[in-house]
């Protein structure tokens, strides 16, 4: 299993992730470019010292990621999904993608995941946290996949 984030502009979310991939020991893959640098405070304050345990990659842009990165289905995480959370099945080597804060991802992202998956909010809402939405698809493909170590 496999966390990516394309194009995030949030250094603290970017810092979050590092922090989960590493508690749940998955892959970090983050896609550039993004609107901050990766020695900012910011982020090194979310991630506390949990950079070590992880294992991060940087992608310089979308094309060098989809070339690069692990094999397995994209499972893309956006508010336009056509599959809410607790209906779809993951699979163990599922890399679950998430977008920039502001924009979202754009439709040539969309086209290329396999699958599109929306947590579910109050109609009044609009989004969670980057970080946040991370986490509760991450556990949820984990819980399913018996991915779980504790």
């Amino acid at each position: 299993m496999h966390l990516a984030l394309f194009s995030p502009a949030i250094p603290q979310n970017v810092g979050s992730c590092i922090r989960l991939s590493a508690c749940f020991g998955v892959g970090l893959h983050v896609i550039e470019p993004v609107t901050f640098t990766f020695d900012d405070t910011a982020m090194k304050r979310a991630a506390l010292d949990y950079g070590p345990l992880t294992h991060m990659t940087r992608h310089a842009d979308w094309e060098t990621f989809q070339r690069d990165r692990p094999k397995g289905r994209l499972v893309l995480f956006t508010t336009k999904g056509a599959t809410p959370l607790s209906a779809f099945a993951f699979q163990p080597d599922d890399v679950l993608l998430f977008g920039n804060e502001n924009t979202g991802a754009p439709d040539h992202v969309h086209a290329a995941a396999q699958a599109r998956v929306v947590i579910p909010l109050r109609p009044e809402a609009r989004s969670l946290n980057l970080s946040i939405s991370s986490g509760i698809g991450l556990f949820e493909a984990l819980r399913q996949t018996g991915g779980l170590t504790a």
